[in-house]
């Protein structure tokens, strides 16, 4: 099994309690706010055909904001905002002669960011059920460096409709929990279509909490071939992958807490082909 990063406006959706998200919504006027860190160092890439290519070692480092916040007991307005991603790639030496074979580059600027709406179709003890409709900004950079291939975003707007349902269950003095979802995405500007789905297992045991998640993207092909194959592994048309992301997080009080996660991909297609990381700071309005 190999390794790969996953988008973060893909999989940033943690659990209840220690976490938010999943078929349930925030309470009127409560939150749930999250800064995190993700990178990702690859020095190899899924082919189009799914087979391992290596290429330049690149790096991708997002910091980014992730916040929840109930506007009614029913509305629940989502963003996802990466402020600050570096994409660059690191210079090439000849392991021979030491001579110099290809400088490094990098770019800094904003990542593309999400907006979300979300409403809470049933909200019960029995099941959560929720759907959504996310806006994508195109702030990020889709031709950076100097031979343009270096990106901290697709240079896309992007529309998403999601369906998400969630269900805890009693088992002695816990409450472990499982979701699923699924969502189309439009995009523009020759980028293909994508369907999404996933599902997550999870428990909280007092400040502790675990949960496992798998992601999908399959594009449906409907776009320009990949326009940027240089730059293949974050932001390429037609990447597609499923991935298992184990997450763990620990809350200090009421309100404060940290989470660790880790990617790892069955398959890829376009992608980057290294693990990813990510380790956050949440805070939790009650």
């Amino acid at each position: 099994m190999k390794n790969v990063w996953i988008i973060a406006v893909v999989i940033l959706f943690p659990t209840a309690g220690l976490f938010a998200g999943d078929g349930w919504i925030q309470k009127k006027n409560t939150g749930y706010f999250k800064l995190s860190q993700y990178w990702v160092i690859a020095d190899q890439h899924y082919t189009n055909t799914g087979g391992i290519d290596p290429n330049a070692t690149r790096a991708t480092f997002v910091t980014s904001l992730y916040a929840e916040y109930g506007f009614t007991d029913r509305i629940t307005g989502v963003l996802y905002f990466p402020f600050f991603v570096r994409a660059l790639q690191y210079e090439q030496v000849s392991a021979t002669t030491g001579e110099l074979i290809l400088p490094g580059d990098a770019v800094n600027s904003l990542g593309d960011t999400q907006l979300t709406l979300k409403y809470g179709l049933i909200q019960n003890d029995q099941i959560a059920l929720s759907g959504s409709i996310s806006i994508g900004l195109p702030f990020g950079k889709n031709d950076g460096g100097r031979d343009g291939s270096l990106q901290t975003g697709t240079g896309a707007w992007s529309q998403m409709l999601r369906l998400d349902a969630s269900k805890s269950f009693k088992v002695g003095n816990v409450y472990p929990f499982a979701s699923i979802y699924t969502g189309f995405n439009n995009r523009t500007k020759g980028f293909s279509d994508e369907f999404r789905y996933g599902a997550k297992i999870g428990v909280s045991i007092e400040r502790f909490s675990m949960q496992l998640l798998v992601d999908g993207v399959k594009s449906l092909k409907n776009g320009d071939a990949n326009f940027n194959s240089e730059g293949t592994g974050l932001y390429s048309n037609n990447a597609e992958f499923v991935s298992i992301t184990p997450e763990i997080g620990f809350r200090f009080n009421d309100k404060w807490g940290v989470s660790l996660s880790y990617a790892t991909a069955m398959h890829g297609n376009l992608i980057f082909a290294r693990p990813a990381y990510s380790a956050g700071v949440f805070f939790l309005m009650q």
